[in-house]
């Protein structure tokens, strides 16, 4: 049976490790929780090194932590601290069993903040690539309620959920993706590679390609040459569309743009509706009052349109004027979401409210992305078909013809 290393909170309330021997890693779960420890990590025992040490090798210095070891560290602080440990104990724990060099650096900076006597809030404030304006408004809510333990558990859980979420899409996005480079690199291959091998064959047979056949060489010999400029040409454009989109006024209208696309608009708004209830639920529900909460749902967004929409609501609810009648007003939301908060508002459950919403923008969300692979798929198929189809047909008339001549 393989090993286990783990590390584990004991009734004293001292962090102990340990190996252990078991079948899998459940096994070393349920046997440590029967001894009424609370277990904070529970590996494999095999050694590092080679290719797991190549693969984290760090590429940029600047980068913050990624999403992967944000939630990891979260909810390990959310353990420790509830297990009774203090601040300074708890990050000293998450810091050293960090595996990650980038992210051990970056914890033990907020560390050594904390420890010159600043507050959590303040430390993470000072890595604004780690930690963004949702985490830092809800650490500090949570600290200024007493409530921290419980704030670190409920956002770590948000984490966890976003990130299950951006992994369920980008799954779903891989088998399309690899159809699409499958169907190009097909096509490509019969126009510049295969269809060139006939010209000699017709040329000394002294017959003429059928009209169809030159058409293709035509289109073969063209993506042959245009290849390297049409890349070179792609990756100028990139940049250019890149600096635009830096600009505030070319970013809304683009913003915009993509909000109003058939089908993919409407996917894109499920998302940001999910993302608006879920921050806003959140930061309601850990006691930060609606306009701030507000002003961070809106940094959260990612879409200026969308942000725009909530900054006037943000006003709206300034002036009394409640949050759904203006949301509405901005026609960026779906109705769904409008008549949730409207609902929340009404009856004084705002926070509840939202997060229900949240969930089921989530849903609703995945479902929409289910449907769009699940008709993506067949069409790509198709049309990879059809266009092998009639490059193969080509093929076929121009033997064809020599068999005529034979003949």
């Amino acid at each position: 049976m393989p090993d286990f290393r783990w590390s584990a909170v004991n009734p004293g309330g001292d962090v102990v490790h340990g190996l252990m021997e078991a079948p899998d890693r459940s096994a070393v779960v349920e046997r440590l929780q029967r001894q009424g420890q609370v277990v904070l990590r529970a590996d494999p025992a095999g050694g590092r090194g080679g290719w797991a040490d190549l693969l984290r090798i760090e590429l940029g210095g600047n980068r913050g932590l990624d999403k992967a070891g944000l939630s990891e560290a979260t909810r390990e602080l959310a353990i420790m601290l509830a297990a009774g440990q203090d601040l300074d104990r708890a990050l000293r724990f998450v810091v050293e069993n960090t595996r990650d060099a980038r992210a051990r650096a970056i914890l033990g900076n907020v560390r050594d903040k904390v420890r010159s006597g600043s507050s959590l809030a303040a430390a993470l404030a000072a890595e604004p690539r780690s930690f963004s304006k949702l985490y830092i408004g809800l650490v500090r809510a949570g600290e200024a309620g007493g409530t921290l333990p419980a704030t670190l558990d409920r956002l770590a859980s948000l984490l966890e959920r976003e990130r299950s979420l951006s992994a369920n899409l980008r799954s779903a996005l891989i088998y399309p993706a690899l159809l699409i480079v499958a169907a190009i690199g097909s096509i490509v291959l019969l126009l510049d590679y295969v269809l060139p091998q006939f010209a000699p064959i017709f040329e000394q047979a002294g017959a003429e390609l059928p009209a169809a056949t030159r058409a293709l060489m035509t289109i073969g010999t063209l993506v042959g040459a245009a290849a390297p400029w049409l890349l070179v040409a792609l990756f100028a454009a990139g940049l250019i569309v890149r600096q635009l989109l830096a600009r505030p006024a070319y970013r809304l209208k683009f913003d915009r743009l993509l909000l109003r696309l058939p089908v993919a608009g409407g996917l894109l708004r499920e998302t940001l509706a999910a993302r608006l209830t879920r921050t806003l639920g959140s930061l309601l529900q850990n006691g930060v009052a609606l306009i701030p909460a507000l002003g961070i749902a809106k940094d959260a967004l990612g879409n200026l349109a969308a942000a725009d929409a909530v900054e006037a609501a943000a006003t709206g609810a300034k002036g009394g004027g409640g949050l759904a009648r203006p949301l509405a007003a901005a026609g960026l939301f779906p109705a769904r979401t409008i008549h949730l908060l409207q609902l929340g508002e009404e009856a004084a459950q705002l926070s509840s409210m939202a997060l229900k919403a949240a969930d089921i923008h989530d849903e609703q969300a995945r479902l929409m992305m289910q449907r769009l692979v699940a008709l993506a798929v067949p069409m790509i198929t198709i049309a990879m078909g059809l266009a092998v189809a009639g490059i193969v047909s080509a093929l076929l008339t121009a033997m064809l013809s020599l068999n005529d001549l034979a003949v």
